[in-house]
C-alpha cells in the first residue's frame, strides 16, 4: 500500500474557489455611492459566516452587531445604539480568536469612526443621505465628469466626430488624455462582475485617432467681460475653453515659450507626441483664446496689476518646481530634479548620454518618465533607487512594466543617504541605505533601515524625481493664502478676502493628474461664470444611442499592443499603438451601458448639462 498520494482538488473546492472570484470580481465593481452602512451590514454578515463559531466574540458579538446594523437602517436604532455598537465592536476587538472575527468589528468600528453622519442620518431621519442618486459608476470616478457610457456608445456606431465632441463637453483634451490619462474611472467598471473592466482610455484614443481635427462648438454671445488665467497647462488650457464658450474674453499668460505646461515639458514624446498635443491645443484656440507668452508672475506681472485690468483672476501655474533630497553635495554638477531633466528635452535640448550611468532617485510616473528617456538619449546603465517595494510605487503598473521591458534597472528598499563627488564637485555616485518593509501606516507598508552598511551606486548623473512644489513666494507677498507650499482656496476655487481671484489644479491640490487639473478647471469655470453674473451652461447637441438589448457574454478586454521595447528605445516616436477598428467596436460593444440599464435610468443616468 502507498503511504501517500497525490491529491487533486475536489469538483466541490473548484466551485467555491470560482464562487470566491465571482464575489471578489462584485466587491471590486461596488459602485461609489452606495449606502456605507448597508456595505458594513453585508460586509459584516459576509465575515460572520465565514467564521468557525468557537469563540463567543464572533459567534455571538458580530450577530449583535448585525442586529444592531439591521435596527438602524430599518430606522428603530437610537444614539445609545450607536454608542452599545461601538462598544461592542471594540469588546470583539479585544477578545476574538481569529483575524475574521477582529477585521469584521474593526470595519464596524472605522465606520462609527468615519461615517457617523451617515449612522446619524438613519437614526435621526430614518433616510439615507446616498440613496438620492445612484450614479454611473465611471462617470462618478471621473475626475471631470466625462459622459463614458456615452461616448463608448457612438464609437460603436462608428461616430467617432460626435464622441469626440460629446468628451470635449466636460474634457477639451481627448486626445491628450486618449494618450496619458491614468483611468480611474476603470476602477469600478460594473463589467468587471462579468470579465474586466472596459478599456475605456483605448476607447477615447480610438475617438481622437478616427475623428481626425474636429472644430469646437460656437461660443455664446460675447459677455465683455475679460478674465485673465496663469498658467497655459491642462487646467489653466481647459479653464479659457469653457468660459470662452460661456462668452467671455479670456487671456492666457504663459511663461514658457509654447502651451501645455508640464503636457509637453514634463511628459516625454514617447508617451504623449507633441503633434498630438498640439490638435486639442489647436481646437481650444478656435474658441478665441488669446496668449501672451515669455511673461513670468512676479517677474513681468504681478497679481495686483491682474486684478485692476480684468474682471477675473484665475491662477492654474502647476507644480512645476522641483523637491529636494535634503542631502549635502545635491548641488554638484551632474544632480539635476525631473523637472528640469524633463523640460529641457520637452524644449527639444536633448543631450548625448552615450556611455553614462543614470541614477534616478523616486517610484512615481515622473520618475519612470525621466529613466525611460534617459535610456532614449543614449545612457549606458540606468537605474532606479526607491526606498519602497515596488508594489509600493506610485507609477502606474503599465508604466514599470514598460521600464523593466526597455532594460531599466529597479533597485528597491534602497534609501538616499550620501552623494558621493570628485574634486571638481562632479557627481561620481550615489550611497543608498538598504531598508526593510515595516509596519503598515495607513494602509501602507512602512520602511525602516535594516542596519546593514550602506551601498554604492556609481553615476554620471542622478536625477531626483521626489516630488514638486509651486513657486509661492510672490501669491504669498500678494497676500493670497499659501500653506504647505500649495494656495489655500475653499471648495468653489475662490478666496474668502480676495473677491474676483480664483485658483485651481496642481497649485492648489498639489501634483495630482491631468484629468484632475481639468476638473479642478470645469468646477473653477463654472464659479467664475457665476461671480461675474452669469449662470451659462454647457451641453452639446450629440444624440446618444439607445441601448441594445443583447445579451453580453464573457468577453476578453483588448488591450493596447506596444511598438517592440529594442525598437522604441532608439527614438522618442509613440510607444503605444491604438486598436484596430474591429478591436474598438468588439471592445465598446462590451459595455454594459449603465447610463441606461438598472438605477441608471432612473438617477444619475447621465447630466446632459453643467
Amino acid at each position: 500500500m502507498s503511504r501517500l498520494e497525490i491529491v487533486s482538488p475536489s469538483r466541490a473546492r473548484i466551485v467555491m474557489e470560482e464562487l470566491y472570484k465571482n464575489l471578489e470580481r462584485r466587491i471590486e465593481a461596488s459602485p461609489p455611492g452606495l449606502c456605507p452602512v448597508d456595505m458594513s451590514r453585508a460586509f459584516l454578515e459576509l465575515a460572520h459566516a465565514q467564521t468557525c463559531g468557537k469563540c463567543v466574540p464572533c459567534r455571538i458579538g458580530l450577530g449583535q452587531l448585525e442586529k444592531l446594523i439591521e435596527n438602524v437602517l430599518d430606522g428603530k436604532g437610537s444614539m445609545a445604539s450607536l454608542k452599545l455598537m461601538e462598544k461592542t465592536a471594540l469588546s470583539i476587538m479585544e477578545s476574538a480568536d481569529c483575524a475574521i472575527g477582529y477585521e469584521a468589528a474593526n470595519m464596524v468600528y472605522k465606520g462609527i469612526i468615519g461615517y457617523r453622519d451617515d449612522y446619524i442620518e438613519h437614526i435621526a431621519h430614518g433616510r439615507c443621505t446616498c440613496s438620492y442618486n445612484q450614479p454611473v459608476p465611471c462617470v462618478n470616478l471621473c475626475p471631470a465628469q466625462v459622459d463614458i457610457p456615452g461616448y463608448i456608445a457612438l464609437i460603436k456606431e462608428g461616430r467617432y466626430a460626435d464622441s469626440v465632441r460629446l468628451i470635449r463637453k466636460d474634457n477639451p483634451f481627448p486626445t491628450t488624455c486618449g494618450f496619458i490619462c491614468e483611468h480611474p474611472c476603470e476602477a469600478r467598471c460594473r463589467r468587471n462582475m462579468v470579465d474586466d473592466s472596459i478599456n475605456i482610455r483605448g476607447l477615447k484614443r480610438v475617438a481622437a485617432d478616427f475623428a481626425g481635427e474636429v472644430d469646437p462648438p460656437k461660443c455664446a454671445p460675447s459677455t465683455g467681460k475679460k478674465i485673465a488665467i496663469l498658467g497655459g497647462g491642462p487646467g489653466g488650457l481647459s479653464a479659457a475653453y469653457f468660459l470662452q464658450l460661456m462668452g467671455h474674453q479670456t487671456t492666457v499668460y504663459e511663461m514658457l515659450p509654447e502651451l501645455g505646461g508640464m503636457l509637453r515639458y514634463g511628459i516625454p514624446n514617447y508617451r504623449l507626441p507633441k503633434d498630438r498635443l498640439d490638435e486639442d491645443i489647436r481646437a481650444i484656440l478656435k474658441t478665441g483664446v488669446k496668449i501672451k507668452h515669455g511673461l513670468k508672475i512676479g517677474e513681468d506681472i504681478s497679481i495686483n496689476d491682474l486684478k485692476n485690468a480684468y474682471d477675473a483672476v484665475l491662477i492654474t501655474i502647476g507644480a512645476s518646481t522641483d523637491k529636494k533630497l535634503g542631502l549635502e553635495h545635491e548641488d554638484a554638477v551632474g544632480v539635476v530634479s525631473a523637472v528640469e531633466f524633463l523640460r529641457d528635452v520637452g524644449k527639444n535640448i536633448i543631450k548625448d548620454l552615450t556611455g553614462k550611468n543614470v541614477c534616478v532617485i523616486g517610484g512615481g510616473n515622473v520618475s519612470m518618465d525621466a529613466v525611460r528617456t534617459a535610456k532614449r538619449m543614449g545612457a549606458k546603465k540606468v537605474s532606479i533607487a526607491y526606498r519602497r517595494r515596488v508594489a509600493d510605487m506610485t507609477a502606474l503598473p503599465t508604466e514599470v512594466e514598460a521600464a523593466v521591458a526597455e532594460g531599466i534597472e529597479l533597485r528597491t528598499l534602497m534609501a538616499p543617504s550620501s552623494i558621493d563627488v570628485d574634486e571638481n564637485n562632479h557627481i561620481k555616485g550615489i550611497y543608498v541605505k538598504p531598508q526593510m518593509i515595516s509596519a503598515i501606516k495607513d494602509g501602507r507598508a512602512s520602511v525602516k533601515a535594516t542596519g546593514e552598511e550602506d551601498v554604492y551606486i556609481p553615476c554620471d548623473i542622478l536625477v531626483v524625481a521626489i516630488g514638486q512644489n509651486i513657486e509661492t513666494k510672490h501669491f504669498e507677498d500678494a497676500g493670497i493664502p499659501v500653506s504647505n507650499g500649495k494656495i489655500i482656496t475653499d471648495s468653489t476655487g475662490a478666496f474668502k478676502d480676495m473677491p474676483g481671484v480664483f485658483a485651481g489644479g496642481d497649485c492648489a491640490s498639489g501634483p495630482a493628474t491631468v484629468i484632475k487639473a481639468i476638473g479642478a478647471a470645469k468646477v473653477v469655470a463654472a464659479n467664475i461664470d457665476e461671480y461675474l453674473g452669469y449662470h451659462h451652461q454647457i451641453s452639446v447637441d450629440v444624440e446618444i444611442p439607445e441601448a441594445s438589448l443583447e445579451d453580453k457574454s464573457p468577453c476578453g478586454r483588448v488591450e493596447l499592443t506596444e511598438r517592440e521595447a529594442c525598437e522604441r528605445v532608439l527614438d522618442f516616436e509613440g510607444v503605444e499603438n491604438c486598436m484596430t477598428e474591429k478591436e474598438a467596436k468588439q471592445e465598446a460593444g462590451r459595455c454594459l451601458r449603465c447610463d441606461h440599464f438598472g438605477f441608471g435610468i432612473f438617477k444619475g443616468g447621465r447630466e446632459s448639462i453643467w
